[in-house]
């Protein structure tokens, strides 16, 4: 299994809060790995620890092998990581069409639903469309190596979730992406060879395959 990225002892402080505890985590290449655990378990600074949008305050962040822990998450972008935060993934007062031509400029929407959009202001949409354009950023990135996503279902419809995790799972198998998804449980239908870490406050309190979380 070769690994794309990984945490090593991190540490992410807020204040005077220890939001990550030394934590270890791997993240291979071509698989999904979820990243478990309720509000406050350290999920969400974990996925900001890699995509360089938080700094650690002890320990290192690899990317291939390389020491990137200074590296800015703009670099980090440039190289081939696509981060889809869970809040203000979008940019409001540009349009769904000017949003998307940011990712792959003239590339169709990903998702059908907002074909009909495409002349709106992204901050005029409902939570579950502004959620769409989000993602549409990860799946319309095809350079992308590392796919970083905070609850990828969230405001979208059950047959649209499913839709989404199916595309997200693309990425890894046949693309050979490191996708790492953020959640409270564990999705249904992921690929076989998926993982999942289960964080508790800030420190890893189970690693393996999902049937044996299951």
């Amino acid at each position: 299994m070769t690994l794309a990225m990984a945490l090593r002892g991190a540490r992410v402080r807020y204040g005077p809060l220890e939001a990550l505890h030394g934590l270890d985590l791997p993240v291979p290449a071509g698989t999904v790995t979820v990243l478990l655990g309720r509000n406050g378990s350290g999920r969400t600074t974990a996925l900001r620890a890699l995509a360089g949008t938080v700094r650690l305050s002890a320990g290192r962040v690899l990317w291939r092998g390389a020491d990137v822990t200074r590296l800015r998450a703009h670099e980090r972008a440039r190289g081939g990581l696509c981060f889809v935060p869970d809040l203000e993934a979008v940019y409001a007062g540009l349009t769904v069409a000017e949003n998307l031509a940011l990712s792959v400029p003239g590339a169709a929407p990903p998702y059908p639903e907002l074909v009909p959009l495409l002349s709106r202001t992204a901050g005029t949409l409902s939570g579950g469309e502004r959620r769409m354009l989000a993602l549409s950023r990860a799946l319309l990135a095809a350079h992308a190596r590392v796919v970083l996503v905070d609850e990828p279902s969230l405001g979208l419809a059950p047959p649209v979730a499913a839709r989404t995790y199916r595309r997200l799972a693309a990425l890894a198998v046949e693309g050979g992406a490191a996708v790492v998804l953020a959640e409270q449980r564990v999705p249904d239908g992921l690929p076989s060879g998926s993982l999942v870490h289960e964080l508790r406050r800030g420190s890893l309190a189970f690693s393996g395959e999902p049937a044996e979380l299951m």
